[in-house]
């Protein structure tokens, strides 16, 4: 998915540009030592903090060091340097000093921005995901499509989500998920109802369960949970729905439906797979060791 955004026309530009400027800097050990002075020490890459979008963190911290990094190329300490008279110096100086060029990192930001938070999730250790990766790529579009003010700014980007999210990761088991997820349920059950969720629910229903008596057990039981009876109407159990992982509160407030709360805890453990995002996701394909507290 990033790796497609990354074709769009001025964000391949960019990051071409940025790769240049990034690996120039860091193969003269000297320049690099300048840079520092500039940014108070600070780097333009950071490839351990996690696996996923290499390039994203690069430009983000470019970004940040927008000022730092003008202020280095027009000084007389770099103009009066070897780089700074040497062809590869020449272009670095007329890439950092375009505003075309941080126009387009800021784009580019906007676009992959909330992709990079859903990739985190999808790759974290703190909690299975399989609950919260529906919601969060809704969120995900409609943070991008907040960020700019025509439709023709970020159309091409949202026709690959659209794309790779129905091939790779808009599988029946995230709607599930999302319909499971009493935090999302209950605030958003007009939503949760909708033809396209109930539909993957029932397939779930119908793979994870091959006896025909346990889906029609489970199916029956699918009226208490939306309608919040018993166990899940109480005051512990509502108060709960977005303090417990989504499992946990099965397992605590499950008990009255029991087919039910064996399903719902079965999916809601599964974690979502970042083989697709590995290889498809990283704009520069360098993936690094997860991060270990």
């Amino acid at each position: 998915m990033l790796e497609d955004i990354g074709k769009i026309k001025k964000i391949k530009e960019m990051l071409k540009s940025a790769m240049f400027v990034n690996a120039y800097i860091y193969n003269h050990v000297g320049l690099v030592n300048m840079m520092r002075r500039f940014t108070n020490s600070h780097n333009l890459h950071r490839p351990a903090v996690t696996r996923f979008a290499t390039s994203f963190i690069t430009i983000s911290q470019m970004h940040k060091q927008k000022h730092n990094l003008q202020k280095m190329i027009v000084s007389s300490e770099f103009l009066n340097s070897t780089w700074g008279k040497e062809v590869g110096g020449k272009r670095l100086y007329s890439i950092l000093i375009k505003e075309k060029f941080w126009r387009n990192i800021v784009y580019a930001m906007k676009l992959m921005g909330p992709l990079v938070k859903v990739l985190r999730l999808v790759d974290g250790d703190k909690k299975p995901a399989m609950g919260y990766i529906y919601a969060a790529m809704k969120r995900a579009k409609a943070t991008i499509k907040a960020s700019f003010k025509r439709e023709k700014q970020y159309a091409k980007a949202i026709e690959i989500i659209e794309r790779r999210w129905q091939c790779q990761l808009g599988r029946p088991l995230h709607a599930t998920g999302y319909f499971l997820n009493p935090e999302y349920y209950y605030a958003n059950a007009d939503e949760a109802k909708k033809g396209e969720i109930m539909g993957a629910v029932v397939k779930c229903i119908a793979r994870l369960n091959p006896d025909e008596s346990i889906q029609d057990k489970i199916s029956l039981q699918l009226d208490k949970y939306q309608h919040a009876e018993g166990l899940f109407g109480d005051r512990m159990a509502i108060r709960q729905r977005s303090i417990r992982s989504p499992a946990d509160w099965w397992n605590a407030f499950g008990g009255d439906t029991p087919e039910l709360q064996k399903f719902a805890i079965r999916v809601l453990s599964l974690t979502c797979s970042a083989t697709g995002c590995e290889r498809n996701w990283s704009v520069f394909q360098q993936l690094h060791t997860k991060r270990r507290n």
